[in-house]
């Protein structure tokens, strides 16, 4: 029955009355908590191996450079022109391992100095050739023209041919082949 002054009706015990039992966290807020446990835990283990596999070259030992036989010093005093040879070297690369070939020329300046010429353009990189009866290397990508020692002539290579490093052991020439950074005027090692 409505009160007579207020026309409302009084309030029932079951309203506004407090919970019986001790005060703690619904259920529904545990299971929210061990669902975001374990979500951040499986995060966490997925994301080892991709910072791994990001974090990889900075941590991988690469392969030292070897040193490959391009033949014996008495076979190269006697020529004048350059000579063509290939060397073999070991290339590393991740779980990969290759043998490579590449072209060198050995060429001996007027004191009888024995150089190694890497055989690629310092322009774009195309194989250059010894032309035998113009006496000079000529790209045939662009005509650069370079002479017997590797000096740049003519062309639009920026500089001229690079020579390798060179060591003499037990009277055999070795190389150390290297790769060279292409259409810039100071030779700079890349790999």
């Amino acid at each position: 029955m409505p009160d007579s002054q207020s026309g409302q009706f009084p309030p029932s015990e079951n309203q506004n009355s407090a919970p019986v039992g001790p005060s703690s966290p619904p259920r529904r807020s545990f299971l929210a908590a061990l669902l975001g446990a374990g979500s951040a835990g499986v995060g966490a283990l997925l994301a080892v191996p991709v910072i791994r596999f990001v974090l990889h070259p900075i941590f991988v030992s690469t392969t030292e450079k070897s040193w490959s036989g391009v033949g014996t010093v008495d076979e190269f005093l006697a020529s004048a022109a350059p000579v063509k040879k290939v060397v073999q070297f070991e290339q590393r690369d991740g779980w990969r391992r290759t043998v490579l070939e590449k072209r060198v020329y050995v060429v001996k300046d007027a004191a009888g100095q024995i150089t190694v010429l890497s055989a690629v353009c310092p322009h774009l990189g195309c194989s250059l050739p010894w032309v035998e009866d113009q006496n000079y290397f000529i790209c045939p990508c662009h005509k650069g023209t370079f002479d017997a020692s590797g000096k740049l002539i003519s062309g639009p290579p920026p500089r001229g041919m690079d020579s390798l490093p060179v060591k003499v052991e037990d009277g055999t020439i070795k190389v150390q082949y290297e790769f060279y950074r292409q259409l810039t005027s100071t030779k700079e090692v890349i790999a």
